[in-house]
């Protein structure tokens, strides 16, 4: 039966095209509404996020999308950048 999963599922993915993957990524790495207080200073989680953002903009044939995610992503993971405050504390 796994082995039927697998192929089934390699079957699928042979199906989309390079964009629907890297779409299909990036919204499995995007940090959701509910995840953002347990995951908004995981560096690792946020560069993932840009990253796999900057891939389809990059695939999409617009790189000047893809650099600011990208120059964001490296923010993440060189510790220039932190997590912003919560937008929903202090009001």
């Amino acid at each position: 039966m796994l082995e039927t999963t697998q192929t089934t599922q390699t079957v699928n993915l042979n199906e989309l095209s390079t964009v629907e993957l890297a779409q299909a990524l990036a919204a499995r790495l995007a940090i959701h509404e509910k995840d953002w207080h347990r995951l908004k200073a995981n560096r690792s989680a946020r560069a993932g996020e840009q990253a796999a953002a900057a891939l389809v903009f990059l695939l999409k044939k617009q790189p000047e999308e893809a650099l600011p995610r990208l120059n964001q992503a490296a923010g993440w993971l060189d510790r220039s950048i932190s997590a912003p405050p919560c937008p929903t504390h202090g009001k």
